[in-house]
């Protein structure tokens, strides 16, 4: 894996954390404990600090990246990920928030000050824009993204499953050749 500072910035990655050897994790970032990044992920912290929760899941391919210090975004603006978050494969976080337990799907794109609120589920390929806030507990789909319905009782119950699943994942592929 590429793990480098940028300045005085250096990555933190949980001892129990799994961070592909084709990932790269540059900066300010903050990966906890039992997560993974998995391969050919950037996660840069360069002008801004990145914040991954426990249990969290970044799927291959996968670009997180923040907001620096302008007029337009005075102080510039993090990217901060929760617990048991599963991500898709490629998709973009850029200067977001996304809450414990959602499901960002495949390809997805969300965008700077966007909030995903706990307990969503945003579909494959749905862009979130500028600002916009997706209310807990609700399917979004589209580009705009936009909310369908409530999330059933089995998809809430997924959103608990996926993290625990990518775990073992993870350990599996902590695990040295014999």
């Amino acid at each position: 894996m590429s793990v480098r500072p940028f300045e005085q910035h250096v990555p933190r990655i949980h001892p129990t954390a799994f961070v592909d050897d084709t990932a790269v994790v540059i900066g300010a970032v903050d990966i906890g404990e039992h997560s993974s990044v998995w391969p050919l992920c950037v996660v840069r912290g360069d002008i801004q600090s990145i914040r991954i929760g426990a249990r969290t899941s970044i799927q291959d391919g996968t670009i997180i990246h923040v907001t620096h210090d302008s007029r337009f975004c005075p102080g510039g603006q993090p990217t901060l990920i929760g617990n048991d978050v599963t991500v898709g494969h490629k998709t973009i976080l850029h200067a977001c928030t996304i809450e414990d337990y959602c499901l960002i799907g495949m390809g997805a794109i969300v965008m700077d000050q966007a909030v995903v609120q706990a307990w969503v589920t945003l579909g494959a390929g749905s862009v979130v824009p500028p600002g916009k806030v997706l209310d807990s507990g609700h399917l979004y789909v589209g580009s705009p993204a936009r909310r369908i319905r409530p999330l059933s009782e089995r998809e809430r119950d997924f959103l608990g499953y996926s993290p625990q699943n990518y775990q073992r994942l993870k350990d599996r592929h902590r695990t040295p050749l014999a």
